[in-house]
C-alpha cells in the first residue's frame, strides 16, 4: 500500500510514485493526514509506504528533517525522483484577473513565480475541495490547480505555461527499516547526530570524524534540542555501505548520538538544490 499527506499534490505525488516504479504506485494513494500523521500511519502499518515532498537529496527540506527525526526510529526515506510541474493557471474567462485560488502544496512549488506574474494568491488548505475553491474564487477569480484537475468550464490564462518552467519537484520513498539499508554504489545520505557534549569545540570534533572518513558535506543545519544539546543535520555522498557503517561505528565510539533518516541510491541528482547569488561585505570592511 502507498500513501500519501493530505497536504500533498495528489496528481504530483502519484506521478512520482509511477516514474520511480514505487509498489502501489498504480492506484490512487491513500490520504494520510498531516505530515506527522502520515509517519505515524506509516511506522504502526506492516507494508504501508508513503510519498513525500523531500525538497532536494543533497538539501532537505527543513521541517522534514525536523518532522521524520521526531518520528518513529524505523522510519527512513529510501528513494527518490523528481517530476516535473503539473501547475496551471486558470480561469473562467480569458481576462480573468482576481486572486489566485492556491493550495499548501500549490504555493510551496510556485510561489516565486506567482509573485514575479504579479498574481495576488489567496492561500487555501490543501484538502479544500474543488467546489469550493471555485466558490473561493469568485466570478472573477483564478485558481492555480494540477493540469489534471482543472474544473469544467475553466481555461488556461496567458502566462499558465510559465508554471510548467519551475523546476522539477522532488519526492521521495518514506519506508520502515530496522538497520540502514546495504548499499554498493553512491547514495545519498541524510545523517542526523547530537555530540555527546555541548560544549565549545564539540561540533568541531564530530566534523573532524566526518572529513577523516573522506566525507565531503553538501548540507549542515543546526537544530536545538529539548534532550540538551544541538542536534546537528546533515546531507553527503558516501561510496557504500560499508563507509557508513564505518562513520556510525567511529560516532558511536565517541558517545555520538545519531540516525539515519535517508538512503537516497544515486550520486548527482539533477536539477540541484536552490541556489542563491551571495552579496558578502566589501573587502575594505573585513577586519577593521
Amino acid at each position: 500500500m502507498l500513501g500519501k499527506s493530505g497536504r500533498e499534490s495528489g496528481p504530483h505525488a502519484s506521478l512520482a510514485a509511477s516514474v520511480g516504479g514505487w509498489p502501489g504506485g498504480g492506484s490512487e494513494l491513500l490520504d494520510l493526514g498531516s505530515t506527522s500523521q502520515t509517519l505515524a500511519t506509516v511506522a504502526s502499518i506492516e507494508n504501508l509506504s508513503a510519498v513525500v515532498h523531500i525538497g532536494h537529496p543533497a538539501q532537505p527540506a527543513p521541517e522534514l528533517e525536523r518532522t521524520l527525526l521526531s518520528a518513529d526510529r524505523s522510519l527512513v526515506l529510501t528513494q527518490a525522483v523528481p517530476v516535473p510541474s503539473e501547475w496551471t493557471w486558470v480561469g473562467r474567462t480569458a481576462d480573468a484577473h482576481g486572486a489566485a485560488v492556491v493550495d499548501e502544496a500549490g504555493m510551496r512549488d510556485c510561489r516565486h513565480v506567482l509573485r514575479a506574474m504579479g498574481l495576488s494568491p489567496r492561500l487555501v488548505p490543501t484538502m479544500t475541495s474543488l467546489a469550493e475553491r471555485i466558490q473561493v474564487a469568485g466570478d472573477s477569480g483564478t485558481l492555480v490547480v494540477e493540469r489534471s484537475a482543472i474544473p469544467h468550464g475553466f481555461q488556461e490564462l496567458a502566462g499558465s505555461d510559465r508554471l510548467q518552467q519551475i523546476p522539477l519537484i522532488w519526492y521521495g520513498l518514506l519506508e520502515t527499516a530496522g538497520t540502514p539499508q546495504e548499499f554498493s554504489n553512491p547514495a545519498q545520505v541524510w545523517l542526523a547526530f547530537g555530540p555527546r557534549d555541548d560544549h565549545r569545540g564539540s561540533l568541531q570534533e564530530t566534523l573532524g570524524v566526518i572529513s577523516a572518513a573522506g566525507i565531503d558535506l553538501q548540507h549542515l543545519r543546526s537544530q536545538r534540542s529539548q534532550d540538551g544539546p544541538h542536534v546537528f543535520l546533515t546531507s553527503f555522498t558516501c561510496s557504500d555501505s560499508g563507509a557508513l557503517h564505518q562513520l556510525l561505528g567511529e560516532f558511536r565510539a565517541r558517545g555520538v548520538a545519531l540516525r539515519v533518516l535517508a538512503v537516497l541510491p544515486g550520486q548527482e541528482f539533477i536539477p540541484g538544490p536552490d541556489a542563491l547569488t551571495p552579496l558578502w561585505a566589501p573587502s575594505a570592511v573585513v577586519g577593521r
